[in-house]
């Protein structure tokens, strides 16, 4: 694992909302702090409803995570394009975030209650 990515279980209970509707709830959040950037919480597919999500065509790789999958929200206020991310098969040292999902809070509203 790249020296700058730490993976932490994130205290607490989160919620992620999209289109006026709560997708997914957890008390077993991974928060993921890489370098500068803010941290990222990384959602247990158990925990999302998964139902919402269609996973999508668009891939990308980060050196230090692996390659990436997008999902776009079906919401009821209409689809929100790539909005969640997953690491399918994370690089050795990020393996926690393995079954998990990320959202853009530009898109979605992820927080802590």
């Amino acid at each position: 694992m790249a020296d700058h990515i730490t993976t932490r279980t994130a205290p607490g209970t989160w919620v992620v909302r999209a289109g006026g509707a709560v997708l997914g709830e957890t008390a077993n959040a991974i928060e993921l702090t890489e370098g500068r950037y803010a941290p990222v919480i990384y959602f247990p597919r158990d925990d999302i409803a998964m139902a919402f999500l269609d996973r999508t065509d668009k891939t990308t790789h980060c050196p230090h995570k692996g390659d990436a999958t997008y999902y776009t929200i079906e919401a009821k206020s209409g689809p929100i394009e790539n909005a969640a991310w997953s690491y399918e098969s994370p690089k050795d040292g990020v393996e926690a975030i393995a079954g998990h999902l990320a959202f853009y809070t530009d898109q979605v509203t992820v927080e802590q209650l």
